[in-house]
């Protein structure tokens, strides 16, 4: 088994001032470090995942801003690749899946943001593509979602919704301290 991290959408507009800002993105960032310096210190490949928002009415991720810039906390080192997507799944249109797959990866760690969106939908196109995926739950988070009649469905009932709809069938789903004590898949 051949693993790399994959760390999604750890940008600055997610943080505290940010334009979209998640619920505890500093806990998560601390984890997705964690277990980045894992990664790097075992000499294991790191790839990083930056949204580039495109669309008309995009009201953060905008292109050229501060925002849009991966987060101090896991700042990209200069061999480590960054593939720039404007969608939800990681893998369309970056050539992030011809990268690990001509670099013999089979087995991703995935973490980032946001858990009900980019998360979820990455991991399940990993599933798609053949990858072995653990995903670590708190290097992950999201944000409250809300129905058309305002019920609000709060950001940790969100998180964990998704992180049990991942865990076994398209991911082994873990926490940044199973990784990093040897549960590495």
């Amino acid at each position: 088994m051949k693993s790399a991290i994959v760390l999604i959408d750890i940008q600055n507009d997610y943080f505290e001032g940010g334009k979209n800002e998640l619920h505890h993105s500093d806990k998560a960032a601390v984890h997705a470090k964690q277990a980045l310096n894992f990664f790097r210190n075992a000499k294991m490949p790191v790839y990083h995942v930056q949204h580039v928002s495109g669309g008309e009415g995009a009201t953060f991720f905008l292109p050229d801003t501060n925002g849009a810039e991966i987060h101090k906390s896991v700042t990209p080192l200069a061999e480590e690749k960054v593939f720039v997507k404007h969608a939800p799944n990681a893998f369309y249109n970056t050539g992030l899946s011809g990268e690990l797959l001509s670099n013999g990866i089979n087995h991703l760690v995935i973490c980032g943001m946001m858990s009900h969106m980019c998360i979820d939908t990455t991991v399940r196109a990993a599933w798609d593509y053949g990858f072995s995926v653990t995903v670590l739950e708190d290097a992950c988070t999201t944000m409250d979602l809300v129905l058309k009649n305002g019920a609000v469905i709060p950001a940790e009932t969100v998180h964990n919704t998704f992180m049990a709809s991942l865990n076994g069938t398209f991911a082994k789903v873990l926490q940044a301290d199973d990784l990093c004590h040897g549960e590495l898949q």
